[in-house]
C-alpha cells in the first residue's frame, strides 16, 4: 500500500453535529460528508478532536464510524481517531471499534499525564503491535501539554504498523528535521490550517484540516495547488481564508468552523459542554465573513 500517495492533499477532521436535544444530528453528518466529498477532500477524519470526541459515549462513537463508512460508501478513504492517554483502553478500544473498513487510525499523544519521550515511545509501540489497522501519530502539545520530539517520531516512524503523522507543535524546525531523516515510505502531513501552505513548502505531503469543514473546495484546492508548485496562486486562497483561520479558533475548536458551517446550513450551531458556542462578537464576526 503507498501511504504516502493515499494520505496526501487534504484530509478533513470531521465535526460531529449535534440537534438541539444534543443528540447526535446523522442528517446534518450525512449532508457533511457529501458535502466535503464533492468539495474535494482526499480523505475523512472521524472521531477527532474537532469531532468532540471527548464528549461522546463508545456506543455514540460505534454508531458514527459504521455510518460514516456507510455515507462515505468508499468514494474516498476513512481514518478513526482513537488516542488516548489510558494505553491499556486504547488497545481494548481497538480491539472493539469497528475498524474493518478503516484506512487507518489516528492515536494523539497521551495528554495530562504528560509521559516521557521514552513512555511516549512505549505508548505507541504497544498500539501499533496490536492495531489492525496502519497508526497515523498525532502530536498537537498545544493540547497534550507535552511536544513529540523528532528523535521520538523518527524512532516510531521505524516500526513497521506507524506510516505517518499529524504535525501540530507547530515548530517549523522540528518538523524540517522529521522530514529530512524520515524513511521514504513515512508520511507527515500539517496539523495547522494557517501553516499548512508553509509547510508543503518544506515537504509535508498535505494537512488533516478542521477549515475543511466549511471550505472544503477552497482549501482542497489550496493545498492541490501546493502540492503542484504553484504557490503564488496558492497564496490567494490562503491569504483570503486567514480571518477565517483566525475565527475558528479564537475561543475553541470546534466552536469557530460549526459557526461557519452554521451559517452555510449545513448544522445547528450546537456544542457539548465544556464546550460552548462562540460569543457574540465573534460569531458576528463570522456572519460577516466573505471569502
Amino acid at each position: 500500500m503507498n501511504y504516502l500517495q493515499q494520505f496526501s492533499g487534504t484530509g478533513v477532521a470531521l465535526v460531529t453535529p449535534f440537534d438541539t436535544n444534543n443528540q447526535v444530528d446523522y442528517t446534518a453528518l450525512e449532508t457533511i460528508i457529501n458535502f466535503v466529498i464533492e468539495g474535494g477532500v482526499n480523505y475523512i477524519v472521524t472521531l477527532g478532536t474537532t469531532g468532540e470526541s471527548a464528549t461522546l459515549s463508545k456506543s455514540e462513537k460505534t454508531a458514527i464510524i459504521n455510518f460514516t463508512y456507510e455515507k462515505v460508501a468508499n468514494r474516498v478513504p476513512v481514518v478513526v481517531g482513537i488516542g488516548g492517554n489510558n494505553t491499556n483502553e486504547i488497545i481494548e478500544d481497538l480491539k472493539n471499534y469497528p475498524l474493518d473498513k478503516a484506512a487507518a487510525v489516528l492515536s494523539v499523544s497521551p495528554y495530562y499525564n504528560k509521559p516521557s519521550q521514552e513512555g511516549i515511545f512505549q505508548h505507541y509501540k504497544a498500539i501499533a503491535a496490536v492495531s489492525p489497522k496502519p497508526v497515523i501519530l498525532y502530536n498537537v502539545p498545544g493540547r497534550t501539554n507535552k511536544n513529540i520530539t523528532a528523535e521520538t517520531t523518527l524512532r516510531l516512524a521505524a516500526l513497521e504498523n506507524i506510516i505517518g503523522i499529524k504535525e501540530a507543535s507547530g515548530d517549523f524546525e522540528q518538523c524540517m528535521e522529521i522530514i529530512k531523516n524520515k524513511p521514504a515510505d513515512f508520511f507527515v502531513v500539517s496539523g495547522d490550517d494557517g501553516l499548512s501552505l508553509a509547510q508543503v513548502a518544506i515537504g509535508m505531503t498535505g494537512v488533516i484540516s478542521v477549515a475543511a469543514n466549511a471550505f472544503p473546495k477552497e482549501f482542497s484546492t489550496m493545498i492541490n495547488l501546493c502540492l503542484q508548485g504553484n504557490f503564488a496562486e496558492a497564496r490567494t486562497i490562503h491569504f483570503s481564508l486567514l480571518k477565517a483561520y483566525h475565527l475558528m479558533f479564537a475561543e475553541n475548536n470546534p466552536a469557530g468552523v460549526k459557526a461557519f458551517m452554521h451559517q452555510k446550513g449545513l448544522l445547528a450551531n450546537e456544542l457539548r459542554l465544556p464546550l460552548t458556542s462562540l460569543s457574540n462578537g465573534l460569531n458576528e464576526a463570522v456572519k460577516a465573513f466573505k471569502f
